[in-house]
């Protein structure tokens, strides 16, 4: 089969188109026909050996995808050959012809949804809905930021809050991307790119109930500041590190959570799957594919996947 690989740590320049051997699976183990493969930001962490990430080799990038069932293990329940479905977390990388997947990390594919549509979903969605329901536990009416919503997490949180019945607010940093989050159904839009842009917020009467952080490190000590009594900051994404002032969350009684989707167990994951399900089937969540590429562009595909002003998901399509 056709895949992606590296034989060490290192620049994306490194990822090789190979003929590999068609993976094998045991008895409790699934093997997935990919059509299309999620590129994210922490595939270009494993790849390259940073944030405590590791990988073992030769390494074939890419936790999600979605595709088709050729093979079911002998023990394996609730899944059949034929099946359309989405994965995450699999155990030979994405980046492939084929994936051995864990039925633990393995879901029916909305029919409303194409496989690359359906590779938006692992991580991307999962990770918004745990931040958005399971960690911060927010509810209609509530003021949610969502602070970075141009990417593909941030798109698939305002997603799930408006659909929700929330009062969404949320930031972007080009006009393109306030453009894209107005078609979302976003109505008041901040640009994070201005200077005091929380200035407005950053009182009890006018704080958020729960700011859905994307990137810690460059807005947590503000994001404290615009918190409503008893909010709560939920850190999906962090590159480094801040200094933040105690009594900004005394004064609130107000927390900070983080998310990290590794930590969910197999039950959580079968309850968000099966929660969306039905929101994707009646076109109430829709990922959002900013491009598509070939196999053999995933090199380029991982180093947009870390630029700035992100508008979408990226997508590999086989």
């Amino acid at each position: 089969m056709k895949a992606m690989q590296v034989n060490d740590y290192g620049p994306a320049s490194d990822l090789t188109l190979v003929d590999a051997d068609k993976p094998t699976i045991n008895a409790d183990q699934i093997l997935v026909q990919v059509g299309a493969s999620g590129v994210n930001p922490v595939d270009t962490y494993i790849r390259s050996g940073s944030n405590n990430y590791t990988a073992s080799f030769p390494h074939t990038p890419g936790n999600d995808g979605a595709g088709t069932i050729v093979e079911v293990g002998a023990n394996v329940a609730n899944f059949q050959i034929g099946q359309r479905v989405y994965f995450s977390r699999n155990l030979t990388g994405s980046a492939a012809e084929f994936a051995v997947c864990l039925p633990t990390h393995t879901f029916p594919l909305a029919n409303a949804l194409s496989f690359a549509e359906g590779a938006c979903l692992g991580i991307p969605y999962t990770t918004a809905h745990r931040a958005l329901f399971g960690r911060a536990h927010a509810q209609a009416g509530d003021k949610v930021l969502v602070h970075g919503a141009t990417g593909a997490v941030g798109l698939a949180t305002v997603q799930l809050a408006l659909a929700a019945g929330m009062h969404v607010v949320a930031s972007a940093g080009t006009i393109e991307g306030a453009n894209l989050l107005r078609a979302q159904g976003v109505q008041e839009i901040i640009m994070h790119n201005q200077e005091g842009y929380l200035a407005p917020y950053q009182s009890l009467q006018n704080g958020f109930d729960v700011i859905i952080e994307m990137l810690a490190n460059h807005n947590l000590d503000q994001d404290l500041k615009a918190l409503a009594f008893g909010g709560t900051v939920t850190v999906i994404g962090n590159r480094g590190t801040v200094d933040i002032n105690p009594r900004d969350l005394m004064a609130r009684d107000a927390a900070v959570i983080g998310v990290a989707l590794a930590n969910a167990k197999p039950e959580e994951l079968a309850r968000i799957a099966k929660a969306m399900l039905p929101l994707f089937e009646k076109g109430v969540l829709k990922p959002v594919v900013r491009r598509e590429y070939a196999l053999n562009e995933l090199a380029q595909a991982h180093e947009d996947v870390l630029k700035t002003g992100a508008q979408g998901n990226l997508v590999v399509v086989l």
